[in-house]
């Protein structure tokens, strides 16, 4: 009895220990099958710059205003699956970044504007890479980010915060050289110090490293810098937008046209480019840019890497060759009647005063848009280079991946509505598709449409869920966004609407939108947080400054019809629905103060659940 008692505790130890293994072999393996994910992300680019998106959006590839390139873009679409009909859901770039980052509507997150927050404040969880790293990802950055965002020390002063463990910064980069365009403070100058420190220089850089500074301020305190931008002005072929009965100016306003010192892939966004590839050549090594040194890939692990390209964004500096092509076309310029500007809300005529270029000559207006489009389709070659970088990196190492590329932070207006820029709830602001391509084709099929809608809050939890992750656990009960490999597999709830908000330049306002109308309202008299946060409840409809489009017979929305009597019964049910999300569904507001350090939150909940995603009009 002992013998056989003692052959079985060994024949349970035997099949334990296979157990045991067998789960230890499952546990590595399933680390090893997180897919490797990149997110690309451009700034301030139409989706009429890109040819798939204008066939299924306006049944022809070129835009409407002429001819685009975008081969690079094209083969993305093909390979992956085309989310046509997603939004932003705050057409600025640091409000519109907060949302991806944070997975959570501004209204959610308190993050309205151009504002610093921190990571303390009571509401706030941990931003998407940062999630990531606590997944076991290697989490990289290089570009723009334009999520800013702090951390406090104990005394409650604020403090830089990585949300990346590798981050290249894209103006460490400008100052390293590697750039053809940059901004930022300076001290001193020729090996001088300035009187006064300069706090915005604009920095050019010619092909042979030299540094090229213009700026008022620096004028100001060294007057042979006024030649300088005179020269950089001629030189470049400079454009900068200057408000209607202004003077135009060599140094203040933004470069709405111009050509790059640089040739193509020596601008800064071809050095974003380069330095995502050298992080992962450079695989368990040190490698450079410029003095800065950084640590290259662990294949043993995954990566989620972002890259921030700036372009389309001013200044709008597409290289030589591109440039040259471009001016071969010739393009349809947008125009802005009376009747269209006399029905615009006040509260949006404020961005079309500011951003006015109606008032400039049909040459310059021509040449921003050539422009524009050189510049959006230099950008699309090296959209190509970082996700086939990638994609080869992740191949190499036979391991699953996927890329998550979105088509601006936002949109841009070129002559719509007679003005440039964004921060309005237009579609040319607002509209912007993603493409997910992935290893994976059960769950993002190749050449794949979804027609319904989806936002950018959408991304953070389609990322964790590629992870492996489950968002139904508490740990993510905050986002406010669906898994979009679930809305392919129509296991996912269908919106009948998006909602945003806009509150830079313009002040607050909020937006929503089915597939035939979009209201945009004012939500309230001031920008201080906490107060009258019930305001837009009460106030009449004509202190709401509302404006409402009928997508169905007016897809330019230039017909404003808030207030026409056939609209009204949309226009109130419209209203209802906006107001009790934006809110009154777990609406907060933080004074984040100057430099980001309040932790002081408002909250305003009188119509919880208010966001099912249903509208029936």
């Amino acid at each position: 009895m002992k013998r056989d008692f003692r052959l079985g505790v060994v024949v349970m130890s035997f099949f334990v220990g296979k157990m045991i293994y067998a789960q230890s072999v499952e546990n590595s393996l399933s680390k090893m099958q997180k897919p490797n994910i990149l997110y690309i992300l451009t700034d301030d680019q139409r989706y009429d710059s890109v040819k798939t998106f204008n066939k299924l959006i306006d049944g022809q590839e070129m835009s409407q205003l002429g001819y685009i390139e975008s081969p690079e873009v094209d083969k993305l679409a093909s390979q992956g699956t085309t989310f046509i009909n997603t939004y932003c859901q705050a057409p600025g770039c640091a409000p519109s970044r907060a949302t991806m980052h944070s997975g959570r509507y501004p209204f959610r997150s308190g993050i309205y504007e151009f504002e610093w927050h921190n990571n303390v404040a009571e509401h706030t969880n941990p931003s998407l890479p940062e999630q990531m790293a606590s997944i076991g990802y290697q989490t990289f950055h290089v570009g723009k980010l334009g999520f800013r965002l702090k951390g406090l020390s104990k005394n409650g002063k604020p403090k830089g915060h990585k949300v990346y463990q590798t981050d290249i910064d894209f103006r460490r980069l400008g100052f390293e050289g590697l750039t053809d365009y940059t901004y930022g403070s300076i001290k001193e100058l020729d090996g001088k110090p300035l009187n006064t420190p300069v706090n915005r220089v604009e920095l050019f850089v010619t092909p042979e490293g030299k540094f090229e500074y213009v700026c008022d301020e620096l004028i100001a305190q060294r007057k042979e810098y006024k030649s300088v931008a005179e020269d950089i002005t001629k030189k470049y072929d400079l454009i900068r937008h200057y408000k209607k009965g202004a003077k135009e100016s060599i140094s203040k306003g933004m470069v709405i046209s111009g050509v790059s010192p640089q040739p193509a892939g020596k601008t800064r966004d071809g050095y974003y480019a380069h330095f995502l590839n050298e992080y992962l050549v450079n695989e368990n090594k040190g490698f450079n840019a410029g003095t800065l040194k950084f640590n290259g890939v662990d294949p043993s692990k995954p990566v989620f890497a972002h890259i921030g390209f700036d372009f389309p964004h001013t200044p709008v500096l597409p290289p030589a060759d591109y440039r040259e092509r471009f001016q071969k076309h010739t393009y349809k310029i947008p125009k802005v009647t009376d009747k269209e500007l006399k029905s615009i809300p006040s509260q949006v005529k404020r961005l079309v005063n500011n951003k006015y270029t109606d008032h400039l000559s049909e040459e310059d207006l021509q040449k921003m848009i050539q422009d524009y489009y050189a510049f959006c389709a230099y950008g699309d070659r090296l959209v190509g280079k970082a996700a086939n970088d990638f994609i080869a990196y992740s191949e190499k190492h036979n391991q699953p991946w996927m890329i998550i590329y979105v088509c601006g932070d936002h949109g841009w207006k070129l002559n719509e509505h007679g003005a440039t820029s964004k921060f309005t709830p237009w579609e040319w602001d607002s509209h912007n598709p993603i493409i997910v391509v992935s290893s994976d084709k059960k769950k993002f099929p190749a050449g794949k449409v979804v027609k319904e809608f989806t936002e950018f809050v959408d991304i953070a939890p389609t990322a964790l869920a590629a992870a492996g992750e489950k968002l139904t656990s508490e740990k993510y009960g905050y986002l406010d966004g669906l898994d979009m490999a679930e809305i392919i597999a129509e296991e996912a709830p269908i919106r009948d609407y998006i909602i945003g908000e806009t509150h830079a330049v313009i002040g607050p306002r909020a937006y929503i939108r089915t597939k035939d109308y979009v209201l945009s309202l004012k939500t309230r008299p001031t920008r201080t947080e906490g107060e009258d946060m019930k305001w837009a409840l009460s106030a009449s409809w004509e202190d709401l400054d509302p404006a409402l489009y009928d997508f169905k017979k007016d897809p330019q929305e230039i017909n404003n019809v808030a207030f026409d009597k056939k609209y009204e019964q949309i226009a109130k049910m419209m209203k209802d629905k906006l107001l009790n999300i934006v809110l009154g569904d777990n609406r907060v507001e933080v004074n984040w103060e100057k430099q980001g350090t309040g932790t002081k939150i408002f909250r305003s909940n009188f119509a919880p659940g208010a966001h099912d995603y249903k509208l029936k009009l």
